[in-house]
């Protein structure tokens, strides 16, 4: 066991009502001292009650001393101790004491009871300071009075304000500290959870979009079987998204275990418009009409932001198409005008049932991708077929 375990509680570190308990026993022992001295006497003379009545008032006055934090009218209590006191010749110990009370009264008592004590504390001093210059024949006898008992009076007022005070603020800026710890928490986890959300974005595009496609191209080859060229073209295209597929989970895989100053798998470039061709090729290995209408060349410069969100659309709303209309037209049109992207891809909706299912997290994955940049995604029935149109703004983009 350590050494510092054993040491004995400082009084600080005592519970509250240990601490008053202490210091009622203090009191005692110290008025029993000076009263036993015969130096308690504040005014020249003897004292013609004797030292019983004084042990009685210090005896009243260490029981209130329990009451000190918890009772707003011990301080009225020890009052009418220190008014007996005065009557009888002022003491030390019980003036003392009493200044005590003033001080846990302002410290614990509550903000109404505080301000209180600091009027009457001015109130008194000005009233012992008139008194005393009435009194005494000479002024300065009387400052000198005044000075003698105005700290008995001020001091203990003044102490428990400041000390309350700075216990507020103490307060103050732990419950500060409280909130800004509860709002990082907060913030911390709307950042984990808007990194989830992202990370399953992408994961999506990767799973939904290659994976889904090779196998649909793979069920394509095996009809194909007779047409050896053809089952050629649709295998290379399965062999191009697998390694398409692979490139992108490697990168991201890359990109998790990487830590700080330390690298990790190269990054591959993100994806742009300009390889919207091998989405396309991908889709019309399936047996899909996909014709394309662009404005936009691969030479365009697009915000990198918009240039992959448009493509991540494209590559959904293509592979949704390929699912659930197989061999059907597809139309793809991009346009960019007045600052906006504008990325359509219209298909036939076909009776027919689709060769695969759906997690149903491609529209949202869409949508969720285009607000990302500030833009607006909208998807459903367009005459006769289903159209995916989503309209990007390219000054956001770039910011």
């Amino acid at each position: 066991m350590p050494l510092g375990s054993l040491r004995p509680p400082r009084p600080r570190e005592l519970p509250a009502r240990q601490q008053d308990g202490l210091i009622a026993l203090t009191v005692l022992a110290v008025g029993l001292a000076i009263y036993l001295s015969d130096i308690y006497r504040l005014l020249p003379g003897p004292d013609p009650f004797g030292h019983w009545v004084r042990l009685l008032e210090l005896a009243a006055l260490c029981g209130l001393v329990f009451l000190r934090r918890w009772v707003p009218g011990g301080v009225l209590l020890a009052t009418a101790v220190l008014a007996a006191d005065l009557a009888l010749g002022p003491s030390l110990p019980v003036v003392v004491v009493y200044t005590d009370f003033l001080y846990a009264a302002t410290l614990y008592g509550s903000r109404r009871t505080s301000r209180v004590l600091i009027g009457v504390a001015a109130a008194a001093a000005v009233t012992v300071l008139v008194a005393a210059l009435v009194a005494a024949v000479q002024w300065r006898t009387a400052v000198l009075a005044a000075l003698g008992i105005l700290p008995f009076l001020l001091v203990p007022v003044w102490w428990g304000a400041n000390v309350r005070q700075h216990r507020d603020i103490a307060a103050t800026e732990r419950a500060n500290a409280g909130q800004l710890a509860k709002i990082a928490e907060l913030d911390r986890r709307a950042a984990v959870a808007a990194e989830r959300a992202r990370m399953a974005r992408d994961l999506h595009d990767v799973v939904a979009g290659h994976l889904s496609a090779i196998a649909i191209q793979s069920e394509a080859a095996l009809s194909m079987a007779a047409d050896p060229k053809m089952s050629r073209a649709v295998l290379e295209a399965v062999r191009e998204n697998s390694v398409s597929a692979l490139d992108e989970m490697r990168a991201m895989i890359g990109l998790l275990r990487a830590e700080d100053g330390e690298p990790g798998y190269e990054a591959t470039a993100p994806a742009r418009l300009a390889e919207l061709s091998r989405l396309v090729d991908s889709a019309r290995a399936t047996g899909m009409d996909v014709t394309v209408d662009s404005t936009v060349d691969g030479t365009a410069e697009l915000p990198a932001a918009v240039d992959l969100t448009a493509y991540r659309i494209a590559q959904e709303a293509l592979t949704n198409a390929v699912k659930h209309a197989p061999g059907a037209k597809v139309q793809v049109r991009i346009r960019r005008d007045h600052g906006l992207l504008t990325v359509e891809v219209g298909n036939e909706l076909r009776t027919a049932a689709p060769r695969a299912g759906g997690t149903g997290h491609g529209l949202a994955s869409m949508a969720e991708r285009a607000s990302a940049v500030g833009g607006t995604l909208s998807a459903g029935p367009s005459g006769p077929g289903w159209l995916v149109r989503a309209e990007l703004p390219l000054a956001k983009g770039r910011t």
